[in-house]
C-alpha cells in the first residue's frame, strides 16, 4: 500500500473509530457536494427563465449530474477498492474542482451541462471511497448506520447552504455560478487536508480474502447478480425518487401559489424548510436507531412519507405547501439506514464496489425521476407540475410496500448478524 493510502502505525492505538480527521473529511465532503447537487432546484427556477426553457429542458441540469454520478458509480465505484480510499478521493476532488471554476468559462447551456456531467464522474468516484471508507472506521453494522446517518447529516446542511446561497446571490443580482467557484475552493482545501491525513487501509483488522476481493471496472456490474444489493438499490431508488421530486419541483410547483399569509410565506421558503427538517431528523436517527428497530422506523416513516404524498396530491397545493416540506423530517433516515445495510451484506473488500452499484441506482432514479415529472406535467397537465407531483406519489407508495415487506420478512437479517461477526 503506497504512502497515499497508509494505515496508523501497528501499536499506535487508533483504533477504526479513532480517525477524528477522517470522519471530519467524510462530513466535509457530504456538505461540499449536497451544497451544490441539491441547489439545483433554485439554480432551475433561475436558469429556466435566464436561458427560456422548458420544465424537460431545465431538468436536464439535474439530470447531467445524476448520469454522471450513475455512469461513475457503475463503472469506477470499484476504484475505491482497487486504488485505495484516499487516492479515489483525491482524484474524484481534483476533477470537481477544475469542473465547478470552468463554470466561469463560457457561458451556454451546452457548456453548463459538460461541466455537470464531468461534475457527476467526479462525485461518483470521491462518494464511492467515502461510503467505502465509512465501513473501514467503524465496529459494526449498527455502528456504519448510525455512522451513515451523520454524515448524511452533514449533506442536509449542505443542501440548506446551498439553495440559501444561489437564492443570496440572486437577490445581490450575482450569477448562480459563484456558486460552483465557491465548491472548487473547498475542493482544493479538502484535497490538502487529505494529503497531509492518515487513512485506515482497506481492510484494517485483517487481510483481505482473495475470494472475496473483485477490484476490476465489472466487478459492480457483478453484483447486480447479489440480491441484497438489488433489493436494498431498488428501495432506494424509490426513495429517492420521492426526494427529488420535492428539492428540484417544489419551486416550480409553489411559484405562482397564494394563500393565507402563512402559507405564501411557507411556499416560498418549502425547500429550505424540507432541506432543514431533512437535517434535524438524520442527526435524530443516530438516537432513534438505538431506541427502536430500524426496519419498524423504516416501515413506520415510509407510511407518513406516502401519507403526504398522497393527501398533497388529493387536496391540492393548500395541503401539500405544508405536507411536503414536513415529509422532510421522516425521509432523513430513509437513505441513508438502506445504503448501510446495503453495503454492509458485502465483504469489505466489497464495500467500494457495492456503494457504486448502490449510487449507480440512486443517480439513475434522481437523473429520471425529475425528467420524467417534468415530461408528464408538460405532456398531461400543460406545464402544470401537479400531475408530475402524481406520479411521485406512485413512487411513495411503492417504497411504503417495501418497508412493510422488509419488516414483515427480514430478508437480510441473517447476512447482517453474520457480516458483524466476520467483518466488523
Amino acid at each position: 500500500m503506497s504512502s497515499l493510502d497508509s494505515s496508523a502505525p501497528s501499536g499506535a492505538g487508533q483504533t477504526r473509530s479513532g480517525y477524528p480527521l477522517v470522519t471530519a473529511l467524510t462530513y466535509a465532503m457530504f456538505f461540499m457536494f449536497a451544497m451544490t447537487t441539491d441547489a439545483v432546484g433554485e439554480i432551475i427556477s433561475i436558469a429556466k427563465e435566464e436561458m427560456n426553457l422548458s420544465n424537460t429542458e431545465a431538468s436536464l441540469f439535474h439530470w447531467a449530474t445524476m448520469v454522471g454520478i450513475a455512469l461513475s458509480g457503475i463503472l469506477l465505484g470499484s476504484l475505491a477498492d482497487s486504488i485505495g480510499r484516499k487516492k479515489a478521493i483525491i482524484v474524484g476532488l481534483a476533477v470537481y474542482a477544475v469542473s465547478c471554476a470552468a463554470f466561469f468559462g463560457f457561458s451556454s447551456f451546452a457548456f453548463y451541462l459538460g461541466l455537470l456531467f464531468a461534475g457527476g464522474l467526479a462525485i461518483g468516484v470521491f462518494k464511492t471511497a467515502i461510503l467505502a471508507l465509512i465501513g473501514d472506521i467503524t465496529t459494526s453494522t449498527h455502528d456504519h448506520t448510525r455512522r451513515m446517518n451523520a454524515c448524511e447529516g452533514f449533506f442536509g446542511i449542505g443542501a440548506i447552504i446551498g439553495p440559501m446561497i444561489v437564492v443570496s446571490l440572486d437577490k445581490a443580482g450575482l450569477s448562480w455560478r459563484w456558486l460552483y467557484l465557491f465548491a472548487a475552493a473547498m475542493c482544493v482545501v479538502m484535497i490538502i487536508a487529505s494529503l497531509r491525513t492518515t487513512y485506515p487501509s482497506a481492510s484494517e483488522s485483517k487481510k483481505p480474502d482473495p475470494e472475496k476481493t473483485d477490484t476490476d471496472l465489472l466487478s459492480t456490474i457483478r453484483l447486480m447478480g447479489n440480491r441484497y444489493a438489488m433489493g436494498f438499490s431498488m428501495a432506494i431508488a424509490l426513495y429517492v425518487a420521492c426526494e427529488v421530486s420535492i428539492f428540484v419541483w417544489a419551486p416550480t410547483l409553489f411559484a405562482d401559489f397564494t394563500g393565507t399569509p402563512l402559507a405564501t410565506a411557507v411556499a416560498a421558503y418549502a425547500v429550505m424548510i424540507f432541506f432543514i427538517l431533512r437535517a434535524v431528523g438524520r442527526f435524530l436517527a443516530v438516537w432513534i436507531l438505538q431506541m427502536f428497530d430500524w426496519k419498524l422506523v423504516m416501515a413506520a416513516f415510509t407510511g407518513v412519507i406516502f401519507l403526504c404524498f398522497l393527501l398533497s396530491a388529493v387536496m391540492g397545493k393548500a395541503t401539500a405547501v405544508f405536507l411536503l416540506p414536513f415529509s422532510g423530517l421522516f425521509m432523513s433516515m430513509i437513505y441513508p439506514t438502506f445504503n448501510s445495510k446495503g453495503i454492509s451484506c458485502l465483504p469489505k473488500a466489497k464495500h467500494g464496489a457495492a456503494a457504486g452499484l448502490i449510487l449507480f441506482f440512486t443517480a439513475v432514479s434522481a437523473a429520471f425521476a425529475p425528467l420524467l415529472m417534468g415530461y408528464v406535467s408538460d405532456t398531461f397537465g400543460g406545464g402544470n407540475m401537479e400531475i408530475g407531483f402524481r406520479l411521485a406519489t406512485i413512487f411513495a407508495g411503492l417504497l411504503f410496500v417495501f418497508a412493510i415487506y422488509n419488516a414483515i420478512a427480514d430478508p437480510a437479517g441473517s447476512t447482517l448478524a453474520e457480516a458483524d461477526s466476520q467483518e466488523y
